[in-house]
C-alpha cells in the first residue's frame, strides 16, 4: 500500500493489465454467469421466493462485481464496470430469449409441477421438485386447507409459489387430515386387514380407499405407510 499513489488515474481507471485482459474478463463473466444459472437450477426453486433464477443470479453477480473495486486498489473501476455491463446485458438477452422461446424458458426456469390432483399427492412430482410431503402440507395449511380432499389442484409454479384450487366451501369430499401438523399430533393408523366402515386415506399420498378391509399398501402410490380415517373437517370436534 505504501507504493500506491493516490488518484493515479491510470491505475484507478485502467490498471496495468494488457488490453487482451478485457477479453478474459468477458470470458470469466460468461462462465461464472452460466455456472451460477446451472447451480440455481440444480438446487430448485424453493429458496428463491418470487425471484427467477436469472434475477437471483443478477443480484449475486452484481453484488460481487460492485464490492471488490471499492476496496482493492489493484482492481480498476473499468474492469468492474465491464462486468456489471455484461451481466446486465446478459440478463436482457436471456429475457428476450425466454420471451421468444418456450423451450429456453423451460430450460432456464423449469416448468410448473402439479403436486396435488383430486385430493391426492403426486409423489413423483414432489420428488422432481425436491419437496417433501411436510413442505406441501405446511404450505397448504398456510392456505387454510385442513384436509387434502379440499384440494382439486395444486401447482408448484416456476417462481417457487404454490397455486391452489379448492372445492367450494362445504362441497369438499373426505380426505387425508393435515391439521393439526403431524409433528404435534400424528394421525391414527389403522391396522391392515381390520374392518373400517368409512373411507380411509393413505398416509403417504392421501388416496382414498372405500370402507371395508383396510389395505396393506396403497393401490395408487404402492406405499405401505398405512391408512387413517378420511375426514371432512379434522377440527370439527376439537
Amino acid at each position: 500500500m505504501s507504493d500506491v499513489a493516490p488518484f493515479d488515474w491510470v491505475r484507478l481507471l485502467v490498471g496495468d493489465a494488457p488490453p487482451l485482459f478485457y477479453l478474459e474478463i468477458t470470458f470469466r463473466t460468461l462462465v461464472v454467469f452460466v455456472w451460477l444459472i446451472m447451480l440455481l437450477r440444480a438446487t430448485g426453486r424453493r429458496s428463491l421466493a418470487q425471484l427467477s433464477a436469472i434475477e437471483f443470479a443478477i443480484v449475486i453477480a452484481l453484488g460481487s462485481a460492485v464490492g471488490d473495486p471499492m476496496f482493492y486498489p489493484e482492481v480498476p473501476l473499468l474492469h468492474a464496470m465491464l462486468v456489471m455491463a455484461l451481466v446486465v446485458g446478459l440478463q436482457h438477452a436471456m429475457a428476450l430469449l425466454i420471451r421468444r422461446s418456450e423451450r429456453i424458458e423451460t430450460l432456464i426456469e423449469g416448468r410448473p409441477s402439479e403436486l396435488v390432483r383430486g385430493g391426492c399427492l403426486r409423489l413423483d412430482e414432489l420428488e422432481r421438485a425436491k419437496l417433501s410431503r411436510e413442505d406441501v402440507c405446511e404450505t397448504l395449511r398456510n392456505h387454510s386447507v385442513r384436509q387434502l380432499g379440499e384440494v382439486q389442484r395444486a401447482y408448484f409454479e416456476q417462481n417457487g409459489q404454490l397455486s391452489l384450487f379448492t372445492h367450494p366451501s362445504g362441497s369438499a369430499p373426505l380426505g387425508l387430515p393435515i391439521v393439526p401438523p403431524w409433528d404435534l399430533e400424528p394421525p391414527s393408523v389403522l391396522l391392515a386387514g381390520t374392518v373400517h366402515g368409512n373411507p380411509v386415506a393413505c398416509l403417504s399420498c392421501g388416496a382414498l380407499a372405500a370402507g371395508g378391509v383396510v389395505p396393506g399398501h396403497c393401490p395408487v402410490c404402492d406405499e405401505s405407510l398405512g391408512f387413517t380415517p378420511a375426514v371432512n373437517d379434522p377440527l370439527a370436534h376439537s
